[in-house]
């Protein structure tokens, strides 16, 4: 009889163990799932009801102000876009003439101009410059408004901001008090707000102290167990989860962000596993920034993710500790490293050298979760990360089809969104998925088409829904909707299901 030993016997647990997560991972593919988002990281387009208590809600970090002085009927300008004068001497606004809000407290704001500097005074003078690059108390203006949108600024020196009536000099020098808000008073502008953003940071930095029972609620009431059942029972198989970079300092992450998300994700994992739901935990928002939108985590628009080794590093420290906690959990389908890359702010080379050490950062705590590399968004090939990927193991590439965001798509019929997906979607797909390439996942689509709001039938969506479940069913790792709930009925794919839409 041969007799083994116990170091053998360990040497063969592990291979089994290993052997049966790999099936248990490979039995969730092709994946049929949806995106729980706006859960862990804020997208107020669907959630807006989040932001209703927040004060001077329309002016949160990022939105971007003109401001025209009454007397002068010219606008505020950096001159050369930064590191320069503030002068009042342009006649329509444009990039220099736009102002960045970074909200200190509801009434008081860091203004930063177009090529990233802070507004001040100078040293030398009561002139406005916009040469900070490190925001104070010396570059807080508090903003004061009128009712009909006429505001004057108080400069941190005390004073108000006023033009000069004869040339284009900005200063903060203005001492009066009272104003009747008239056309004659210097200090006076009209403030025109432009593109405003409602992510996690704008929520977390509007609500302030509150921020935490704000968020805390929502964690535990927008998606509960109940949705999980409700999942399975409908034939889904996965569920994707957007987190946003700081998850990885819970529970005290950097300000504003607050800590609780990652016990709401490790009661996700619980909730899949007892339903046997894959999960794909998809690194939405990264440090800096990488397509500066508000699904990003972004303060004000930048985008400054890859710029720096830093950075990078940074971002491959958060992939790490989140496969070093959940790899050992049996719902671990993969990890996905980062959502939506833009490009060219993004470049190729930073990106492929991130996704090789995120995949390395996997891979040291489990060989068997697929570890899921987004395509670029933009002016970039939708090949370009293949031959990266197919050099590793049990990697898969992620394309995101929505028939919308352009003009070409909101001229089309109904008709014409489904034969965009027949064939158009159709030939994108099949040129990603190559002969002994890496897997691909449809990760975002959603049912809503570009101009059906207003002239689409029940019965258009439910065909153009089934022409999209018809071809992305084709992929080769699957597909993931977008998004479990939404206030908007064709993006939430509960309410698909439940109002007979979609049938899986």
């Amino acid at each position: 009889m041969v007799r083994i030993s116990h170091s053998h016997w360990l040497y063969l647990i592990i291979i089994i163990s290993s052997c049966l997560v790999t099936l248990s991972s490979s039995a969730y593919l092709p994946v049929k799932a949806v995106n729980l988002g706006g859960w862990l990281v804020t997208e107020g387009w669907m959630t807006p009801s989040l932001f209703n208590n927040i004060p001077n809600k329309d002016m949160l970090d990022g939105t971007q102000l003109h401001l025209k002085s009454v007397t002068l009927n010219m606008y505020l300008s950096a001159e050369g876009g930064g590191d320069s004068i503030i002068v009042a001497n342009r006649t329509s606004a444009s990039d220099w003439e736009t102002f960045k809000l970074w909200r200190v407290n509801e009434r008081t704001f860091y203004l930063r101009v177009s090529m990233g500097q802070f507004v001040r005074i100078s040293t030398r003078s009561s002139r406005l410059v916009a040469k900070a690059t490190n925001p104070s108390t010396t570059e807080a203006f508090v903003i004061v408004r009128n009712s009909n949108n006429r505001v004057r600024i108080r400069a941190p020196n005390g004073l108000f901001v006023q033009v000069s009536t004869t040339a284009d000099a900005v200063t903060a020098d203005y001492a009066e008090e009272n104003t009747n808000w008239g056309d004659n008073d210097p200090s006076v502008f009209q403030m025109e707000l432009g593109r405003q953003f409602q992510g996690e940071f704008q929520l977390t930095n509007g609500y302030g102290s509150n921020a935490t029972s704000v968020l805390r609620n929502h964690w535990s009431t927008y998606i509960t167990e109940d949705d999980f059942r409700s999942m399975a029972n409908d034939k889904l198989n996965a569920v994707r989860i957007p987190v946003g970079w700081w998850i990885a300092s819970d529970p005290n992450p950097p300000k504003p962000f607050v800590g609780g998300s990652l016990q709401t994700l490790d009661n996700a994992f619980t909730w899949a596993e007892k339903y046997n739901l894959g999960v794909i935990v998809d690194l939405h928002a990264a440090n800096g920034s990488q397509n500066g939108n508000e699904n990003s985590g972004t303060r004000d628009g930048s985008k400054e993710w890859g710029t720096t080794d830093e950075n990078i590093d940074q971002t491959v420290a958060v992939i790490d500790f989140l496969a070093s906690r959940y790899a050992q959990r049996s719902g671990l389908l993969a990890i996905e490293l980062i959502n939506e890359p833009l490009a060219p702010g993004v470049t190729l080379d930073s990106l492929k050298k991130y996704y090789q050490a995120g995949y390395n950062a996997v891979r040291k705590y489990t060989p068997n979760a697929y570890v899921i590399m987004s395509n670029r968004l933009g002016p970039a090939d939708s090949t370009e990360l293949l031959q990266l990927a197919s050099n590793l193991d049990k990697s898969v590439i992620d394309v995101h089809y929505y028939n919308l965001y352009t003009d070409m798509f909101s001229r089309m019929t109904v008709q014409q969104h489904i034969d965009f997906v027949n064939n158009n979607r159709s030939r994108d797909l099949n040129t990603v998925m190559v002969a002994n390439g890496p897997p691909v996942f449809v990760g975002e689509w959603s049912a809503e088409c570009g101009g059906c709001e207003n002239k689409a039938t029940k019965e258009d969506y439910q065909r153009f829904a089934q022409a999209e479940l018809n071809v992305y069913g084709g992929a080769t790792f699957g597909w993931s909707y977008w998004a479990w709930k939404n206030v908007n009925d064709h993006w939430s794919l509960k309410w698909m299901i439940d109002n007979g839409y979609i049938s899986l």
